[in-house]
């Protein structure tokens, strides 16, 4: 065996790589700015300031100090300044909420730009670089930012704790949607510091779900923003997006595209002076076929038709979206089989070409012929390069090279196994550094959630492969059916009956590693998070015991009618095809609970209190009926989680409790008797 001369990857370490978060281009392409955050495991914080990177042979420099959270950054359209938004103790008071800020990207002091005392979300530049629009959370009944502000500071002052509502959709992921408030844009001259509410007296909001500026765009004069919102008198999570458009000066709406049958999103308009044809591209999901519809790039033409451009394309367009300088194609992501590559849409043609391949792209700019892609792989955190047509591919900074040098990361290769039906299923494999294929080595199953996400060529911080792997084990990620990035039908194939094909696929995965030298048989696991956690409880009802040593199941699913709690209540139907009061045995046949009497193998249980998207409640009924099955059971519980965790001191209880309980399941003795029969049975099956 070829031991390695540097240490395998752990915990800490992953903590200490500096995380490249969102990214900008200015105008003439020149350079680039981008967030960069740095967490302590002394403090138990995260740090963010902003960098300025040429997109030539120049060196980067910080550009923000003063801040903590300085993020979102977007050049003015002169490239004479950068807003972000941060909230800092500066020029005399304390940002209670996130504010708008500028800087010069020569440097200098950074200014507060706004005073809006609910806070800015996210937003854009127009082009007269002087105003923006912005996107905050008001009450609507409420004229003018001095009666918001006064009844902010009401509601901040109020000693009672109860949240009450009568809306439908009222908690996302892992807050309350603020009490009695919706999502509007506004107008804020950047001079006067006048604030205008453009949604002020209508019943007009933003999706209450919105992450950043995707949503809105204004137009290239100026004049209009096109947005796009729930047209439903009650706006509920799932329920499709139409488009539309708003006059800045009258305030006048009207709508662009509405149509029952399709979701739409992410709208751009088309830059000027680049001749005659479609004014806005968005994306478009033909939801009246099914809810698992793929995003299509679609096209708005001056006179108000529409068009998807090429709906044969079996890949899901994702925002958000970018034209060429030209105006003559569109830029955009989207998922291929475990990978997420840079793609763009010549309108001519409508020929679909890769613009950058993967590992996976986390984002990406456009301007003046430049482009700006901000990647990561397998085997590296983000990085960022500049391409353009007359020049080789340039990388611009170096932020962890010097870290990670100083460590071994095992070999990452992609296999085929023949899965459900005998369709060929995608597998990552990641190798412990000086892998020995001459050795047996235990195999680790980390089953990615969604579903309709994927494993793929990533650098992953809440389940990081090399981690595990750094312990001596192979670790194994299927893409499973209803996996994202292999086309409609194989995401779609799941719906109505989740937890059959997948539980083929891990099987014949599974069955797969057996057959192989390097595999310990009798030390195989298996883990999985969000829809990754209910394929672990599923298969603790569905497997033999001491196929697998143990599980892992980390804000699974584990009670279908329990998860009704969920945020995601409206759509979780649809992947069902059943609601309980009409359907339950349906809904029992997808439900990990419903088996519980089944279930014999040992199972960590991790879950978080601020999780609405899978609440808590699943992960504690889980563990209290293990226990009262006499299943070993242990559970980690955070009162201060979501969905993931995000806490670098978490982080590191929640690796050193997953990896205590895996390697002390490996180290188990061989089953014997009746146990390694029903195994043996099991596998043969």
């Amino acid at each position: 065996m070829k031991h390695p001369t540097r240490p395998a990857l752990g915990i800490d370490d992953l903590w200490k790589i500096e995380r490249i978060g969102a990214v900008a281009l200015s105008p003439d392409g020149r350079q680039a700015v981008c967030s960069v955050s740095r967490f302590s495991m002394e403090t138990n914080e995260a740090a963010t300031s902003l960098w300025l990177l040429p997109t030539g042979q120049a060196t980067p420099r910080i550009l923000t100090t003063c801040g903590s959270k300085d993020g979102q950054p977007a050049w003015s359209p002169r490239g004479d300044a950068i807003g972000f938004l941060a909230r800092r103790d500066q020029q005399g008071f304390k940002d209670a909420t996130p504010q708008l800020y500028r800087i010069a990207p020569d440097g200098g002091e950074a200014l507060r730009v706004s005073d809006f005392a609910p806070g800015v979300e996210s937003f854009k530049w127009l082009p007269d670089g002087r105003r923006v629009v912005f996107a905050a959370w008001v009450w609507p009944q409420l004229r003018g930012a001095v009666a918001q502000a006064r009844k902010y500071k009401l509601h901040g002052g109020r000693k009672a704790t109860g949240y009450v509502t009568s809306q439908g959709f009222y908690r996302h992921w892992d807050h309350q949607i603020p009490m009695d408030r919706v999502l509007h844009l506004l107008l804020l001259d950047t001079q006067t510091g006048r604030i205008t509410d453009l949604f002020e007296g209508t019943a007009l909001e933003l999706p209450r779900d919105s992450e950043g500026s995707a949503g809105y765009d204004p137009s290239p004069d100026g004049r209009r923003v096109a947005f796009v919102h729930d047209p439903a008198a009650s706006p509920r999570s799932g329920n499709r997006l139409a488009l539309s458009e708003i006059d800045i000066r009258t305030r006048r709406c009207r709508a662009l595209v509405d149509d029952a049958a399709w979701d739409l999103g992410a709208p751009r308009y088309r830059p000027p002076g680049t001749g005659a044809g479609p004014v806005l591209a968005f994306v478009a999901a033909h939801v009246g076929r099914a809810h698992t519809a793929l995003g299509q790039l679609a096209l708005l033409d001056g006179d108000g038709s529409w068009q998807a451009l090429r709906p044969d394309w079996d890949h899901n367009v994702e925002g958000p979206l970018r034209w060429s300088a030209d105006g003559q194609g569109v830029l955009f992501g989207a998922e291929d089989r475990g990978r997420r590559h840079l793609h763009g849409c010549r309108l001519a043609d409508r020929a679909m070409a890769m613009v950058q391949a993967g590992g996976w792209v986390q984002g990406f700019d456009a301007a003046a012929g430049t482009v700006l892609v901000a990647a990561d792989s397998a085997t590296h955190p983000v990085r960022l390069h500049a391409l353009r047509m007359d020049a080789p591919t340039l990388r611009l900074e170096r932020f962890n090279d010097t870290l990670l040098a100083g460590f071994s990361l095992g070999e990452v290769r992609e296999q085929m196994v023949a899965g459900a039906g005998g369709e060929p299923i995608q597998v990552w494999l990641t190798f412990p550094p000086g892998f020995d294929p001459q050795r047996k080595h235990p195999a680790l199953h980390v089953i990615h959630g969604g579903p309709f996400a994927a494993a793929g060529d990533t650098f992953g911080y809440r389940w990081n492969p090399h981690v595990f792997a750094g312990a001596g084990r192979v670790v194994v990620q299927v893409n499973y059916h209803g996996s994202s990035g292999f086309g409609f039908d194989f995401r779609h194939s799941l719906i109505g009956r989740q937890g059959e094909l997948e539980l083929q696929d891990i099987e014949a995965t599974t069955d797969w590693l057996l057959t192989q030298r390097w595999v310990d048989a009798r030390r195989v696991s298996a883990t999985g998070g969000s829809y990754g956690g209910f394929l672990a409880a599923w298969m603790n009802g569905h497997v033999a015991a001491g196929r697998y040593r143990s599980y892992v199941c980390h804000a699974g699913v584990y009670d279908r009618v329990a998860t009704f709690s969920a945020d995601s209540y409206t759509t979780r139907p649809l992947d069902l095809q059943a609601r309980y009061w009409e359907d339950m045995p349906r809904v029992l046949a997808q439900s990990p609970h419903a088996f519980a009497a089944r279930m014999r193998t040992p199972t960590l249980v991790i879950h978080g209190a601020q999780d609405f998207r899978v609440p808590d409640c699943n992960g504690l009924a889980y563990y209290n009926t293990l226990k009262a099955l006499g299943v070993e059971a242990r559970l980690l519980w955070f009162p201060d989680e979501n969905h993931w965790v995000l806490k670098p001191r978490n982080s590191r209880l929640w690796y050193t409790e997953f990896e205590a309980w895996i390697s002390r399941h490996e180290q188990g003795r061989p089953l014997r008797g009746r146990a390694a029969a029903s195994s043996a049975k099991s596998r043969a099956a």
